[in-house]
């Protein structure tokens, strides 16, 4: 039976649930959830959208095939269903959300004198020499096994854990870990640390649809615009002002010709420049530029240094493109046959 609902899939626990609630709301899509225990929630700026929560595995899953089309995740979640998938895997639609960021990377207890991938190769040879296998404790299995094979470390043997994993080595359940780092305070607790070059995986939170129901239905089409022209938004002004002044000035060729020199008020494409429309008719022009942070006080300081008074700044809520460029990539993927992402 085809679905006609639309669906989004969000974390339903851990770090990303408080996380994602509060990213969507300052995109402008706040999740409406009156009860926490409730399954499913909705978003009421996408109405015909239902929201609902699950573990970051089982998002990657249900995108895949389709019981959901949208989901937040993990990236990492996302490559690990990759590395080991066989079948159709969900389009990325956006990689780079800016929340949620972490680390896969291999650990050994402190005290080895194991410090690279190199040296790790050469401990699992003496291991094998001895007729034993370097043992590796992880979540993530697939990625694990590529990387290793990568760095020719071998022979290994991957050790499924379902708790926590950073006790293994020191109760001899396994040699090493690969495991999610953020802060690397955990790790150090535990009297690990990563090797110098064991970086699997860099990961952030992701949006991630099923590419099937973008192609064929054109609500669930129009939802992916809402959201990446939402999301785009507000990561491009994330950190940036709006700052407005007044220039007495005989045109506004002459002030653009002033500000075209200055290092910090040349706008995002020029300024804006319009009249002032004083009772006395006298040549006072308002000039609207946006500016990042980092450069707010030395663009004030242009400004006046130019005649500007009357300076307003004011916080960029969303820049809004012609067309986002994720969208376009987004139709793009779209035309072919083949998985993308």
């Amino acid at each position: 039976m085809t679905r006609t609902d639309m669906r989004l899939a969000l974390p339903s626990k851990g770090a990303l649930y408080d996380a994602t609630f509060d990213f969507l709301a300052a995109c402008g899509l706040k999740v409406y959830r009156p009860n926490p225990r409730q399954y499913a929630a909705t978003i009421p700026a996408l109405p015909g959208l239902t929201v609902m929560f699950q573990r970051p595995g089982d998002i990657v899953t249900g995108v895949s095939e389709g019981s959901v089309d949208f989901g937040i995740t993990g990236y990492d979640v996302l490559a690990e269903k990759r590395a080991g998938a066989n079948g159709r895997t969900p389009l990325i639609l956006h990689d780079t959300l800016g929340y949620g960021p972490c680390t896969l990377n291999l650990a050994v207890p402190e005290d080895l004198p194991v410090h690279t991938m190199a040296d790790l190769a050469r401990w699992a040879a003496e291991l094998a020499d001895h007729g034993r296998v370097l043992r590796i404790a992880t979540k993530f299995p697939n990625l694990t096994r590529v990387f290793l094979a990568h760095h020719s470390v071998q022979p290994i043997k991957l050790v499924s854990v379902e708790g926590t994993l950073e006790i293994a080595p020191a109760i001899g359940f396994a040699d090493l870990i690969a495991d999610l780092v953020s802060s690397g305070v955990t790790l150090r607790d535990n009297h690990l640390r990563p090797l110098d070059d064991g970086q699997i995986l860099a990961s952030q939170a992701i949006l991630i649809a099923h590419k099937p129901a973008l192609q064929q239905r054109p609500d669930v089409l129009a939802v992916a615009r809402h959201m990446l022209e939402y999301i785009e938004a507000h990561r491009r002004a994330a950190g940036s002002y709006l700052v407005t002044a007044n220039i007495r000035s005989e045109s506004p060729e002459a002030i653009a010709a002033l500000m075209r020199d200055k290092q910090h008020i040349a706008g995002l494409q020029g300024p804006t420049i319009s009249r002032v429309l004083t009772h006395d008719n006298t040549g006072w022009f308002a000039v609207n530029i946006v500016v990042r942070k980092s450069d707010l006080f030395p663009a004030i300081a242009e400004l006046r240094a130019i005649g500007g008074s009357g300076v307003i700044v004011a916080p960029c809520t969303y820049i809004f493109e012609e067309e986002p460029a994720r969208y376009k990539a987004m139709l793009t993927a779209l035309q072919g046959d083949e998985v993308q992402g």
